[in-house]
């Protein structure tokens, strides 16, 4: 057994581990964990500065028993500021089995691909099979993977993007238009975009609400993404109230997603939750029940997805001898 380490950049898990790849794998995870074969996730967070630092921890058993924590560093301002991207950070992956160090990897493309893989597992088990329109709103650096994974598990006809920076927004559309062969147009108007669309995506910082209950239509599908933190949101309180709420780990969705600014408005209780997706996933609790149900995901992002992630690059970095061995010791 060699005691060498793995290091994979950002270039290396993004080629390795595609969309498809990824999404499997969170979905494998999130049913482990709903039938309990794997524990809880962890979490630790902390702000300093202009920013805020987490840790994300997680085990899993695939092939082995394995053990991930990410470090994540989230400053918003990066971009204007310094030119440094908002997410940096790095994932390390042991061998639960014996501590051994596995892999050491660049934690921006981790995150960005397992949260947009958690957002299409939910479609797959939440979302109306029939998907005319997807709105995503916000075009920075979440966007692109959202879109990439929902399309793995739904074929809109159309998506339409939404940001307040209209630059962005349409230089967005033009990439992922040219990629995908998709009509992908930017949003004139977000409530109209909004009330036309089947599957809504929110992957901002926002720090206030901006999608209220008369801005969805019955039926539709929203993937909360952006608030991971206590101070960001994204819902109106009123509407997460109104919908069906499905959390990614209710626990720490109380504590900081959109489900914590609807606790804190006395909108909704921790017992309104429907289900977390793992149950969902297993099919220990119902998923859609009708067509015209409106169901939120909270998306808040777990050491789950993390360590999912994690072990399907690794394994298929060791499958195609990619990445770079080095000695800790």
């Amino acid at each position: 057994m060699t005691s060498e380490t793995l290091l994979l950049s950002r270039s290396d898990v993004e080629r390795l581990l595609t969309p498809q790849a990824c999404v499997a794998a969170v979905e494998d995870a999130f049913r482990r964990l709903g039938r309990g074969e794997v524990p809880p996730p962890g979490i630790l967070g902390m702000h300093g500065g202009d920013g805020s630092f987490h840790v994300k921890a997680g085990f899993l058993t695939v092939d082995r028993p394995y053990f991930a924590a990410k470090l994540n560093a989230n400053f918003p301002d990066n971009a204007a500021r310094h030119g440094l991207p908002t997410i940096q950070g790095a994932v390390i992956l042991m061998d639960a089995s014996n501590g051994r160090p596995l892999a050491v990897m660049d934690s921006i493309a981790i995150t960005a691909l397992r949260t947009a893989a958690a957002t299409a597992v939910a479609a797959k088990h939440l979302a109306r099979e029939h998907c005319e329109t997807v709105l995503i709103c916000g075009c920075g650096g979440q966007s692109a993977a959202q879109l990439r994974a929902l399309l793995a598990v739904r074929k809109p006809a159309r998506i339409v993007a939404h940001d307040l920076d209209a630059g962005r927004a349409a230089g967005f559309c033009a990439a992922l238009g040219r990629e995908l062969g998709i009509e992908v147009v930017p949003a004139t108007e977000l409530a109209a975009a909004a009330r036309a669309s089947d599957v809504i995506v929110t992957c901002t910082t926002a720090r206030r609400y901006f999608v209220t209950a008369a801005m969805v239509r019955p039926g539709t599908f929203i993937a909360a993404v952006g608030a991971d933190n206590e101070d960001k949101q994204e819902i109106d309180p009123q509407l997460m109230a109104a919908a069906t709420v499905v959390t990614d780990l209710t626990e720490q969705a109380c504590r900081i997603g959109d489900l914590h600014h609807a606790i804190e408005a006395g909108a909704m209780a921790r017992e309104d939750v429907h289900a977390e997706l793992a149950e969902v996933v297993a099919g220990t609790r119902p998923g859609r029940a009708r067509s015209d149900e409106t169901i939120v995901f909270d998306s808040t992002g777990t050491g789950l997805q993390d360590v999912a992630a994690a072990v399907a690059a690794y394994r298929l970095a060791v499958d195609q001898h990619a990445g770079r061995p080095f000695a800790l010791a």
